[in-house]
């Protein structure tokens, strides 16, 4: 029988500036670890520190633009365009003018497979 997620949990976000994470589907909101499915929305100026997670992230960009950062370089994704990165490959996000965007991460995120950055 299909579920209903009738509202989205709201998350803790790492970065320098509040970004608002509203979790639909994943380990917080459905107790699910096979996938996450968030709506995030970032103030300009957002930026947060690098990773290397153990999960594939789609991220799908629907109003301003996602800076990506990876090893070979910077990739920006404006609304209407989405990025996909590889589990243990290093990434580190912003949004320099804002932006709203989904994020679904296979299996689903968790801040014990994010590996984050050390930060001074």
């Amino acid at each position: 029988m299909p579920r209903l997620i009738a509202s989205p949990t709201v998350v803790q976000a790492a970065g320098n500036k509040p970004k608002r994470i509203e979790e639909f589907v994943g380990r917080v909101n459905t107790q699910t670890e096979g996938v996450s499915v968030a709506r995030m929305k970032s103030p300009p100026g957002w930026i947060e520190p690098g990773q290397r997670p153990d999960f594939e992230e789609i991220t799908v960009v629907l109003q301003g633009t996602v800076r990506v950062h990876h090893e070979a370089g910077v990739l920006e994704v404006p609304a209407g365009q989405a990025v996909i990165t590889a589990p243990g490959e290093w990434v580190k996000y912003e949004t320099p003018d804002g932006a709203e965007y989904i994020a679904i991460c296979l299996p689903a995120f968790s801040p014990d497979t994010v590996h984050r950055d050390e930060t001074p």
